[in-house]
């Protein structure tokens, strides 16, 4: 399959209805891979894992808004924090995040590279050590920056609180109390907006390949995770 075959096929990939023709789709491979050159607008670098569409539905930047997830079993409304940062700074952020759920966390690798399968499958390993969670991830820093079929959430299901490095490359963070996050965004020069959009609320397009899929499978033999499954603590994305 070909470069255009294969980005096509992922535009749509997050279950979104097809309401209008895709940017993409009158494209020739080669203004496909103009496109997917494209990482830097204004000030906002992107990854390798995602593009926004041809036509520019929303143009990435950075900032923080807050928002909420109803939890379905529960009724429970859960405040929620989401998160966009440039390239050069993003995966530091992550890790800073982390910090606020204390020394030992459960973690979770979620991935869609099976692209046979609608949405994307978790893998889950309870208690970790916080820095050796961290060491590790660091050795995946390419993977995790520019895999988008690759995923991580980590959480402390005991206070609960949880942050998610996704697909796309946003940070979002599930609890009660946020404050401290606020601090950490806020800090890192992220500015509070509300009326902020991320690439996940309009067609756009995730990039990956075999050699990111072998590498995940290498962080997960580094975590010794075996299993999925879906029905632990874990929340879904906003």
């Amino acid at each position: 399959m070909g470069l255009f075959k294969r980005l096509i096929k992922n535009v749509f990939r997050d279950g979104q209805s097809r309401v209008a023709p895709s940017s993409f789709e009158s494209l020739t491979e080669q203004q496909i891979e103009d496109h997917m050159r494209i990482a830097r607008y204004g000030s906002f670098e992107l990854s390798d894992a995602i593009r926004p569409s041809v036509d520019l539905q929303i143009i990435p930047r950075a900032g923080f808004r807050r928002d909420s997830y109803r939890d379905k079993q529960t009724g429970v409304e859960i405040p929620v924090l989401m998160a966009a940062a440039s390239k050069d700074e993003l995966f530091d952020l992550f890790l800073s995040m982390l910090d606020p759920l204390g020394d030992e966390v459960d973690v979770v690798l979620e991935t869609s590279h099976d692209r046979g399968k609608k949405g994307h499958n978790d893998l889950y390993r309870e208690h970790i050590d916080l820095p050796v969670l961290k060491s590790t991830l660091c050795d995946f820093e390419h993977l995790l920056l520019n895999d988008g079929c690759a995923g991580v959430a980590v959480l402390n299901p005991r206070i609960p609180l949880e942050v998610q490095f996704d697909e796309h490359k946003l940070l979002i963070v599930y609890g009660q109390e946020l404050g401290e996050f606020e601090e950490i965004l806020q800090y890192a020069g992220l500015e509070h907006d509300d009326n902020l959009r991320f690439l996940t609320e309009a067609e756009h397009i995730h990039s990956s390949s075999d050699e990111l899929s072998e590498e995940f499978n290498r962080l997960r033999y580094e975590l010794a995770i075996e299993e999925s499954d879906r029905d632990r603590f874990h929340w879904n994305e906003v």
